[in-house]
């Protein structure tokens, strides 16, 4: 008689919702088999509180499923966006603290406790195309470093931008944008600037972009560091308190860009990010792709490094350009320039770590990222990297390696 593998239960699948107006509605997202929800209040303004009430319905949304069906749950906020006088420690900032404290707290209060946010001062992640063809004929996201060139020195025209690039680099941004039509220059701008997915923020006009800018052009690494570790040493024992987890994510992409610091890119940032803030709630985001967009960050080496602070991980993979390694592509999420299947491993070990330790962290909280844009996809009104059948690709290639890693820890029973 065939054997029958029991698998133990590991990681949380979970799956990214906009709200309301996401294309890809609960019930299509019910179907992948992802169990956990990761959303946030995307209509609540910066800096203002989010109640219980509006947490409550949103949940209702997502939790309140017809009889019969599988129930699904909010489990990952993603994101409580950082308001920019905190970033920038501007007199009367103290208000906006408080404020995302206390939408911290009433998630609590509605069983919500894992938490991503990100640091990044002006823009979140940053893609120069959002729809860049495949050969497979699928469309993914990309960050072309020549095409950025040329929006920072010939469309932006930010001050002092060509000090940061050496003279080959102004010359060919130089050829790239006199090569480009109007209509491509505002679609370069409009990709840049724009409110993606994730920034949860008003889009911006371009001399709007300009005065965000230059209200960093006296900020320095040392000091944006800082701004996060007063609003950390504030949020956090608060967080610790109620048993919240609260998880950075990268600067996407993880280098200074358009004259801003970045200050989350690399080991050595979160290594001096948990020397200052010791906190057991002070914890990132693994975003496998964003950390893996450099080069110098080794992926499966963070994983294992950082295990006891991973509450919450963006499994997505990029290629970057043979040439030009600041250009990439988002990948398939197995067929990257990343060992993915290393680095499900090493949260796989974490997670049997916390079990055996009977510890308090729970299970890792994964999901899918930026999907190609593919099938019956192709055309649709998506948010961009946030279509369905590429995610739900993503998402099985996972599931299959966690299920064969989580294989020897299975029990066969005749």
């Amino acid at each position: 008689m065939l054997g029958l593998f029991f698998v133990e239960k590991t990681m949380r699948e979970s799956w990214r919702w906009f709200g309301p107006n996401d294309p890809v509605t609960i019930n299509d997202i019910r179907q992948t088999g992802a169990t956990d929800i990761v959303s946030a209040l995307h209509f609540i303004p910066a800096g203002e509180v989010w109640s219980i009430d509006a947490i409550r319905e949103h949940q209702a949304l997502i939790e309140n499923a017809e009889a019969g069906l599988t129930p699904l749950k909010w489990s990952v906020v993603e994101s409580i966006p950082v308001h920019e006088d905190i970033k920038l420690a501007r007199p009367g900032h103290q208000m906006y603290v408080d404020n995302w404290i206390a939408s911290m707290e009433n998630l609590a209060k509605c069983g919500i406790n894992t938490l991503c946010y990100n640091f990044m001062p002006v823009i979140d992640w940053t893609r120069t195309d959002l729809d860049y063809r495949l050969p497979s004929g699928a469309y993914a996201l990309r960050f072309d470093q020549e095409k950025f060139a040329a929006f920072d020195l010939f469309i932006l025209q930010r001050d002092k931008a060509d000090t940061e690039y050496t003279r080959e680099e102004i010359l060919v941004a130089k050829q790239i944008y006199d090569a480009m039509s109007e209509a491509e220059r505002g679609e370069l701008t409009e990709n840049i600037i724009a409110g993606l997915p994730g920034k949860m923020a008003d889009s911006y006009s371009l001399d709007d972009f300009r005065t965000m800018l230059s209200n960093y052009s006296d900020v320095s690494h040392d000091s944006l560091r800082g701004n996060l570790f007063a609003f950390l040493s504030q949020a956090l024992p608060r967080a610790e308190a109620l048993g919240v987890k609260l998880a950075i994510h990268p600067d996407d992409p993880p280098r200074d860009m358009l004259g801003l610091p970045r200050i989350i890119c690399t080991s050595a940032d979160l290594e001096l990010l948990f020397k200052t803030l010791p906190s057991p709630s002070n914890g990132i985001t693994l975003c496998v792709g964003t950390y893996g967009s450099r080069p110098d960050n080794d992926l499966p080496v963070m994983a294992k490094q950082f295990a006891a602070r991973i509450h919450f991980s963006h499994l997505r993979g990029v290629s970057r350009d043979s040439v030009e390694q600041r250009s990439f592509y988002e990948a398939n999420h197995l067929d990257s320039d990343i060992d993915m299947i290393a680095v499900i491993k090493e949260l796989l070990s974490e997670e049997k770590r916390r079990r055996q330790a009977d510890s308090d962290s729970g299970e890792i909280y994964i999901r899918p990222d930026h999907g190609h844009q593919m099938m019956d996809d192709i055309g649709k009104a998506v948010n961009p990297g946030y279509s369905a059948i590429g995610r739900l690709k993503g998402l099985a290639e996972i599931r299959g390696v966690i299920r064969a890693l989580s294989g020897d820890q299975s029990e066969l029973v005749s």
